[in-house]
């Protein structure tokens, strides 16, 4: 028994709250479907992060602190795109197109003063595109995560990591397209099932346990 204590492993999901003005967040429903499932000697703990500058990194620092996860997985809605996309890098910097879920807008701030300019995730991102692509699920590596509350959570994430370095953790950031509820109020919107992105996370938590070693397939963008 002690030995299969020593083997168990936490994966920490997080998502948000919904924001500017949508009903329901797709990043909190794909998440918290999740809640409980194991994978290998691993189980699935769910938490709904606020969308909200400075209160998202203390919850999620709450998180890690209460589940000690090998793997951090933080999900935000990314409305306009249509695929999975794990991001590749967090910056420091904190730029609110709108204001957050409390009425804050930072605009051109550190996410941490003094901290560097940006970190890349630990995640194998590649390995997870090209396993979502093989599932029949679109996919494709992000450069750039925004400058909104998700990667402002990125950020926190992999700061902590960088400053509170435990043994195999490793944590990243993934945006997911809009539900098609939500897609319906924008004519031409892109959208996917919460089914897929359900499935989706599954795949991108499995890759993310067992791939070490990210594979060296080409993920850039001309712009």
């Amino acid at each position: 028994m002690a030995k299969a204590q020593a083997q168990a492993a936490s994966v920490l999901l997080t998502g948000f709250d919904p924001f500017d003005r949508e009903a329901i967040n797709p990043s909190w429903e794909a998440v918290r479907a999740l809640d409980g499932w194991k994978v290998g000697r691993a189980t699935v703990h769910a938490r709904q992060v606020p969308c909200v500058f400075g209160d998202a990194i203390d919850a999620l620092t709450s998180a890690i602190d209460e589940l000690k996860p090998q793997l951090v997985l933080c999900v935000g809605q990314a409305g306009g795109r249509s695929e999975i996309t794990p991001e590749r890098i967090a910056i420091n910097i904190d730029d609110g197109r709108i204001a957050d879920n409390a009425g804050h807008q930072p605009i051109d701030l550190p996410v941490v003063p003094g901290a560097p300019a940006a970190y890349f995730s630990t995640l194998p991102i590649k390995a997870m595109v090209r396993d979502l692509r093989a599932a029949g699920i679109p996919s494709s590596v992000s450069n750039s995560a925004g400058t909104f509350v998700c990667n402002h959570i990125f950020y926190g994430l992999m700061h902590r990591i960088a400053t509170h370095p435990v043994p195999g953790l490793r944590g990243g950031f993934i945006h997911i397209p809009y539900l098609p509820e939500q897609a319906a109020r924008f004519p031409g919107a892109p959208s996917m099932s919460l089914a897929t992105m359900t499935e989706a996370l599954r795949i991108a938590v499995a890759t993310a346990l067992t791939v070490q070693q990210d594979v060296a397939e080409t993920g850039g963008q001309l712009h």
